[in-house]
């Protein structure tokens, strides 16, 4: 029997592959036994190249994308050099087009499989295996009928090339029911226990209702679904085996209502003690009432949704073939938000037709406005199948030749501000999306930059670009004093450009009493509270006695511990610093027009950590002063 690898070279270890365990499936159906491998892109190339060869494969099937075919293109030729004898299938979007310059240019890969390739494999092994059609020269002996394999026939003379059939790229459909998607259901008990707090993907859909030019969908017409019996059955999968996410690839999750309905429905219902949290990619403009009001009604953490606006330039718009309803993407935005429950991750594209920095700034801070809870920005890639590869020549594009074929520049925004985008992506994600310092930029946002928040992280680019930051790996802790840094910078520029007298120094006290609060509440809430900047005026020690008090229940009935924490008991001290910290805070109530001091009153919060991970915070009683600042 020979050997079958299904290879797959993840981005992050935490990540999975769909592709590899879909193949071990078909290959089972035709009984015959195959063996996963999930590397990651980081792995050192000599210790990818001995994981392969200890499995001393007889087949290897490769799974192809832009973030790994660089080093798949590294890695084959010497997986040839150690497995002379090996046969090599390479498949997946990378390569189910221009496929005869891949396999010229890749003269390790025997065969390639081109779009879905489900069926193509079924074919190509039955050959291979059951039939024993492949010569000495890792040839087939017997033409395939699958269309979507490629393969390369015999040499026409013995100094000549091998000849590439190149076949085409396949969509796997039902001929009776094109609107009905078949698949294997790719998971096994025997692997769950390895990868269930990684991250899950499953689709319940191929295809999409709409044709963005940016993307590999727009290539193929026409949505396929599973049936929701079966969709439900392997739900319950999931949560029988408590992963912690399933993340659906389904293109359009809502493309189609009484499809996706029942299975929001089914995940809400779910038990509360269900811990796996979905993930979807929707069109939030083309959610009703209805549907709103189910994803309301989810557990806190059960669902979280993913939203590409991509621009609000309609213009743009126009060109990449999309529409979105502005209006109706704000109103079902903010309706989602209403209690607390859904994360909601939403996207930009950079380098969009059209689209120069300053529509891009508006359709950051339009975006930026709706303070979803991750706001992702992408760079716009060039696909192969994809539309956008004629519109190169029109809009004057320069992007990268090997993956991830990432835009440099068109004819209105040039490489040095595509260069400037990434830098900001950089600190926006280090910031914003990481869920750092959001109070204390918030802060800064509003009363220094005029509520302009692309204004305000672009003068914190310039300002961490000019420390050459960007060149560099800073530490979570350190970015709070480079806000801080920043925020100082800002402050002596807005008093230096106003009167210098007493009124001012003093206006300039409050905003540093404002900002020192913000940014220990900032501290206390991300990177589960480990982060502890010494140059913020924390007040522990200050107030251990009144602390003290509140941990051993000698404050006055329903102010104590136990009252504010169920099931709260006290162990001892350094078990308590694990879960919790209180932190007294100044709450400005007036801010003089004159200048004068602000007027604060005390707040002691408890913040509250689970499994060291920032859960909560309650404001407790700690029968503070009131008091005016000097």
């Amino acid at each position: 029997m020979k050997k079958i690898l299904w290879l797959a070279f993840n981005a992050k270890f935490s990540h999975t592959s769909l592709t590899v365990r879909y193949l071990r499936q078909a290959a089972a159906k035709l009984n015959i036994e195959s063996d996963i491998l999930e590397l990651t892109i980081n792995n050192y190339v000599p210790d990818i190249l001995s994981e392969i060869y200890g499995h001393k494969p007889d087949i290897i099937g490769v799974s192809c994308y832009i973030w790994n075919i660089e080093l798949i293109k590294h890695t084959l030729p010497l997986v040839r050099k150690v497995l002379p004898n090996t046969l090599i299938i390479c498949g997946g979007p990378e390569v189910s087009y221009e496929v005869t310059d891949f396999m010229r240019a890749n003269p390790a890969v025997d065969f390639v499989v081109r779009g879905e390739g489900e069926e193509a494999v079924m074919e190509l092994l039955d050959l291979i295996i059951n039939q024993g059609a492949i010569n000495n020269e890792r040839k087939l002996t017997v033409d395939p009928q699958n269309s979507g394999i490629a393969w390369r026939g015999g040499a026409l003379e013995a100094t000549a090339e091998d000849v590439i059939y190149p076949g085409q790229a396949v969509t796997v459909m039902n001929r009776l029911e094109p609107s009905k998607l078949e698949l294997p259901f790719p998971y096994i008990d025997e692997e769950m226990e390895d990868i269930r707090e990684r991250i899950l993907y499953y689709e319940t859909s191929r295809g999409c209702p709409f044709s963005c030019t940016y993307c590999l969908s727009c290539a193929t017409a026409g949505v396929r679904y599973r049936p929701l019996d079966e969709v439900f059955k392997e739900l319950n999968f999931f949560v029988s085996h408590n992963v912690r996410q399933v993340k659906f690839v389904d293109r359009t999750f809502n493309a189609k209502k009484s499809h996706f309905l029942p299975i929001i429905e089914y995940i809400r219902d779910l038990p509360a003690t269900c811990r796996t949290n979905f993930h979807f990619e929707v069109a939030v403009d083309y959610l009703d009432g209805e549907t709103v009001e189910v994803l309301q009604s989810m557990p806190k953490g059960r669902v979280q949704l993913e939203i590409g606006v991509q621009t609000t330039n309609k213009e743009v718009l126009k060109r990449i073939s999309r529409v979105n309803h502005w209006e109706d993407i704000c109103k079902n935005i903010k309706a989602l938000q209403k209690n607390h429950n859904i994360h909601i991750h939403t996207d930009l594209i950079i380098g969009l037709p059209g689209e120069d920095l300053a529509s891009f700034g508006k359709s950051f801070n339009d975006l930026y406005a709706l303070h979803t809870d991750m706001l992702q920005l992408g760079f716009l890639k060039f696909l192969k199948g994809s539309a956008m590869m004629d519109m190169v020549e029109e809009y004057q594009y320069k992007y990268m030749d090997i993956g991830p074929y990432e835009v440099l520049s068109n004819d209105v925004m040039g490489y040095g501000e595509i260069r400037w985008l990434r830098i900001f992506e950089q600190v926006f994600e280090l910031y914003h999306n990481a869920g750092r310092c959001l109070k204390s930029m918030e802060y800064m946002i509003e009363n220094f930059f005029g509520g302009n928040a692309f204004k305000f992280y672009s003068c914190f680019t310039d300002y961490w670009e000019k420390l050459e930051n960007h060149k560099r790996a800073i530490s979570a802790k350190n970015l709070y004093g480079y806000l801080w840094d920043f925020f100082k910078m800002v402050l002596n520029a807005n008093v230096d450009n106003g009167p210098r007298d007493d009124v001012m120094d003093r206006s300039a006290e409050n905003h540093r009493l404002i900002m020192d609060n913000l940014m220990r509440y900032d501290a206390l809430t991300a990177d589960s509270g480990q982060n502890r900047p010494e140059f913020l005026n924390w007040n522990k020690e200050k107030y251990q006695e009144q602390t003290a008090a509140f941990w051993r229940d000698k404050l006055p009935a329903g102010q104590g511990a136990s009252d504010v924490i169920d099931g709260f008991k006290f162990t001892n001290w350094r078990e308590l610093n694990k879960k919790y910290h209180i932190e007294v805070f100044d709450v400005v109530v007036d801010v003089p027009t004159d200048g004068l001091s602000a007027v604060c009153h005390q707040q002691a919060l408890l913040f509250m950590y689970e499994h060291r991970v920032f859960d909560r915070v309650v404001e407790i009683n700690l029968k503070l002063q009131v008091k005016k600042t000097d």
